[in-house]
């Protein structure tokens, strides 16, 4: 999909990520609010903070956590684990602990996964105080029975919740929805590529004017959302056509799609009809496989036309949540070709309406200088094409459903409908 030229692109944003990855995140503190002033170098986002205490419909902002170090430190004076070296070695939210304890009690506190034993995993405690560390299973096979001291260097305390948020003025007030999280440490395709891609995507916006309003937030993901949608689901509600959740658009694996709840608004439609023509072979999820923020705007009440295009999707991938989601694991080609397939969701929708043919019977062409008087293979497409748009121009469909109806790319027939429009042959509906 990527075109020449484009090679640009998905470098920029794998640059991006590049300077989010070491910063610690999680769903509060300082993490969140450096990885937004770096994004908002690139767009003009606006940064929000919410104080703990705050009642999100059956949720609370909870406390803001932030960490400065932590280690664990064997008799011998050497740091078997280092926070230092890799964000992932703390569990998220851990209270703060400076002490001395045997292999037996710490083992009480450490996180590792058999089964991968070269990674370190993602593991968070964010409404139940604990502390802990994560680490490889391999490097726990050689801690060696002894005193341990550990140090987490980290406070919980009454804060406040961070996002960001662009609203890009269209002629209209009906709004195109992006929500993207931005509430993980160091992992690249799971926590950044989203928040790369989205950025990206609102620099194209904001390059021209737009039929419709866009609405976009990075947010921390479930509480972040909630909180979101506690302050602006009425305006939501009345105004948003169609919404992408976007996350793990950075792997070079098969494109996954999650509809919304019944699967059955715009976003469903726009998404699977350019899937369909660009990326054929998409695993589809049923909205019983959620686990992103598409629970939050899909919820009964909110119910709001939201989907997420993913490549690989979450929780799906053996990488995610570990530490193997790094750097390597994503490329600029993939970020590109996502940014590109969500670029294409949204012009689809902004050009899409309803047409109808504006006389009875097949039209004369050739008058009008759009049948070739040359025939040929190609030329006969191009023709058969125009006839098939034609035929199914009734005042009752859209472009998406034509598109689907006679199997021709929206991007393939939007010059189609240029030259009828301008030789009077269409118009208009909606």
């Amino acid at each position: 999909m990527q075109q020449h030229g484009d090679d640009y692109m998905g470098y920029k944003m794998y640059q991006l990520i590049k300077a989010l990855y070491p910063i610690c995140r999680s769903i509060t503190g300082n993490g969140v609010r450096e990885s937004l002033k770096i994004i908002q170098q690139i767009i003009p986002i606006n940064i929000f903070e919410v104080p703990s205490g705050t009642k999100v419909f059956d949720w609370t902002v909870p406390k803001e956590w932030n960490i400065r170090d932590a280690f664990i430190m064997n008799e011998a004076g050497i740091k078997v684990i280092d926070f230092q070296k890799s964000n992932l070695h703390v569990v998220g939210y851990s209270t703060p602990v400076d002490k001395y304890v045997s292999l037996e009690e710490l083992q009480a506190h450490l996180y590792s996964i058999e089964d991968m034993p070269d990674a370190i995993p993602y593991v968070t405690s964010y409404y139940s105080e604990r502390w802990g560390f994560c680490l490889t299973q391999n490097k726990r096979n050689q801690l060696q029975d002894g005193k341990y001291q550990v140090v987490i260097d980290s406070n919980l305390m009454d804060g406040s919740l961070t996002y960001g948020e662009i609203i890009i003025a269209g002629s209209l007030e009906k709004e195109i929805f992006l929500s993207t999280y931005i509430c993980h440490p160091s992992m690249a395709n799971n926590e950044l590529s989203g928040p790369a891609v989205t950025t990206l995507l609102v620099d194209w916006l904001l390059k021209e004017k737009r039929k419709y309003t866009y609405r976009i937030v990075f947010i921390p993901e479930t509480i972040g959302s909630l909180t979101y949608l506690s302050k602006n689901l009425e305006t939501m509600k009345r105004n948003i056509i169609a919404g992408f959740n976007v996350t793990c658009v950075g792997d070079n694996r098969a494109y996954s799609f999650m509809p919304s709840r019944y699967g059955n608004t715009l976003a469903d439609k726009v998404a699977l009809n350019i899937m369909k023509h660009r990326c054929p072979s998409f695993n589809k999820y049923s909205f019983l496989q959620r686990g992103s923020d598409e629970r939050q705007y899909c919820s009964p009440g909110a119910d709001l036309p939201v989907v997420s295009i993913m490549r690989s999707k979450y929780g799906e991938y053996p990488e995610y949540h570990t530490s193997l989601d790094n750097m390597e694991f994503i490329t600029p080609e993939a970020l590109y070709d996502s940014y590109a397939l969500l670029r294409s969701c949204i012009e689809a929708i902004e050009n899409n309406a309803k047409y109808k043919v504006a006389c009875i019977g097949e039209p004369q062409l050739g008058k009008r200088g759009l049948y070739p008087n040359l025939s040929t293979k190609e030329s006969g497409y191009m023709v058969r094409d125009m006839m098939n748009f034609l035929t199914y121009a009734d005042g009752t469909n859209d472009l998406i459903d034509i598109s689907n109806i006679i199997g021709i790319p929206i991007e393939a027939l939007l010059p189609i409908i240029e030259k009828l429009a301008a030789n009077n042959l269409i118009e208009c509906v909606d």
